[in-house]
């Protein structure tokens, strides 16, 4: 990695900062929790031309989430079943009608080693099962889809927005009378439901298995779209006959296309947490590729009862910095992972990649965010804006930030054909890398070891594509890629499933000895 960002806060979080965390990447230690990398052992691969059970285009990778509870090793092979939420469609010339699904995906899962080179990319092989359009039912009877048009300009008023109801907040509306989705993140909950994230609100919205719509979080003002003096949640990408929102971007809160695009549950299941891609408008975030976005939000909410979600929480992440073309860019994070009720990885990253950019990554990353010390600004006087011009308010302690695993690290991908950047002979990475997931090695030699996969998002983009009703040719081809990296964490992350597995093991284990002494 080129660029490493520095910690920009007063000295007495750089103190904190030495004593919490040391090491560097592949290996650090984050207040108490070791974090080690030992390598890249799995490619997988779905092709872009792949269609779903309705005939549309797969979408893809915009959040992904590991269904534990299938999750199983035999012998030296894994398998197990990932849920997906793919974004708002194909949309290179404005949004579509396409109707938000999410999408199961079965995984077998046979580890390359450690070492060595010359390897495939089929130690993940990856079938898709199942794709789930989402819906709301109609007083009456019927549903109607919702769909990833663009919400229409100008909030309640004209149309753009569902006003906010007893149980329900404000949400985007298109101008076909559906609800709008722009799918980041996904979670599964306590009873069964899903969660999942929304990049036009920002939204949280909450599905049943078969995917109807039953009910919408509570989420701050300050991070809800302003224009014009009222909440308006276009982003600019309206469908053909639609305005276009004036002005282009809100004055205030979530900048356009920067929504919730991260998601994750803590690993009791109580804890949700849910985080902006890049800082709000009001405090930095006044385009994409400027070096003053870099203070995002991060939010907690209590879902110990999925029926009674409370917001707890508001925190502050300083996202990383590099340098291209003479100037500092921010790395907008496009994926988290709780691990704990206190710390969570993340995944940040240019926009540079296969026929992207320059199409060399700079900065690819996942890194560790601990929020333990930081500060919680919701209900503070100062919440609304919290870092005029980028510069964050003094009185705001950030969450820690420490670097932990360079997806561009060549000696890594070089093993498998892959490459950061144009060589001869190798497979570059595409641009947007969008799923992370953590699942155990069931090793009981390493029972703190974990496969860590993250997976691309494709946008859609093929040159023999089907959406709403009509082909389509992205002018390119960019399969899905899965990578599983094997990594230790210690303590073990206390995932249930996990937890349940180690005292079915110990269950057994006694009944062995109790039988042995029994025989003697």
């Amino acid at each position: 990695m080129k660029h490493i960002r520095s910690l920009k806060s007063s000295a007495a979080l750089t103190a904190v900062f030495l004593t919490a965390a040391s090491g560097a990447f592949g290996a650090t230690t984050v207040n108490g929790t070791g974090f080690e990398l030992k390598g890249l052992v799995g490619v997988g691969r779905l092709p872009s031309n792949l269609l779903d059970e309705h005939g549309e285009t797969f979408g893809s990778i915009s959040g992904l989430y590991a269904d534990t509870s299938t999750w199983v090793r035999n012998g030296d092979t894994y398998s197990g079943a990932f849920y997906a939420a793919p974004d708002r469609g194909y949309n290179v010339a404005g949004t579509i009608d396409y109707t938000a699904r999410l999408n199961r995906i079965e995984m077998t899962f046979t580890p390359a080693p450690l070492t060595g080179g010359n390897l495939p990319q089929n130690q993940i092989q990856l079938s898709l099962t199942q794709s789930t359009k989402l819906y709301e039912t109609l007083v009456g009877g019927g549903r109607r889809d919702i769909s990833g048009l663009d919400p229409v300009p100008g909030g309640v008023a004209t149309g753009g927005a569902r006003p906010a109801t007893g149980s329900l907040p404000e949400l985007p509306q298109a101008y076909n009378g559906k609800l709008s989705l722009d799918a980041e993140g996904i979670v599964k909950l306590s009873d069964g439901s899903m969660l999942v994230s929304d990049e036009y609100g920002p939204s949280i919205y909450r599905f049943a298995a078969d995917g109807r719509f039953v009910g919408a979080l509570p989420v701050a003002s300050s991070v809800r779209p302003i224009r014009n003096g009222v909440t308006d949640y276009s982003s600019n990408n309206a469908t053909v006959g639609q305005p276009a929102p004036n002005p282009a971007n809100p004055t205030f809160g979530r900048q356009n296309n920067q929504g919730f695009e991260g998601l994750s549950l803590s690993p009791d299941g109580k804890t949700l947490f849910v985080a902006l891609q890049s800082a709000n408008r009001q405090d930095g975030g006044v385009n994409a590729s400027s070096s003053t976005r870099d203070h995002t939000r991060l939010f907690t909410y209590d879902v110990s009862d999925p029926d009674a979600v409370t917001l707890t929480g508001e925190y502050v992440v300083q996202l990383p910095k590099f340098s291209q073309a003479g100037s500092d860019r921010v790395a907008a994070q496009s994926e988290i992972y709780a691990v704990s009720d206190s710390q969570l990885l993340i995944l940040p990253r240019d926009s540079n990649g296969f026929a992207v950019g320059l199409e060399e990554s700079l900065l690819r990353r996942v890194d560790v965010v601990d929020i333990s010390a930081a500060t919680n600004i919701l209900n503070q006087s100062y919440e609304g804006t919290i870092a005029p011009g980028g510069v964050l308010n003094p009185a705001i302690v950030p969450a820690l930030y420490v670097p932990f695993l360079d997806v561009n690290d060549n000696s890594q991908l070089n093993r498998f054909g892959l490459v950061n950047g144009n060589v001869d002979g190798f497979d570059n990475l595409s641009e947007k890398w969008e799923g992370l997931t953590l699942v155990s090695a069931l090793d009981p030699v390493n029972p703190n070891d974990y496969f860590l996969i993250i997976a691309n998002d494709n946008d859609f983009m093929t040159t023999d594509g089907f959406h709403a009703g009509s082909a389509y040719d992205g002018g390119t081809d960019i399969d899905t890629m899965f990578l599983a990296y094997r990594v230790t964490i210690t303590p073990a992350v206390p995932e249930p499933s996990a937890a349940l597995m180690v005292l079915a093991g110990v269950g057994l284990l006694g009944a062995y000895r109790l039988r042995r002494r029994t025989a003697a």
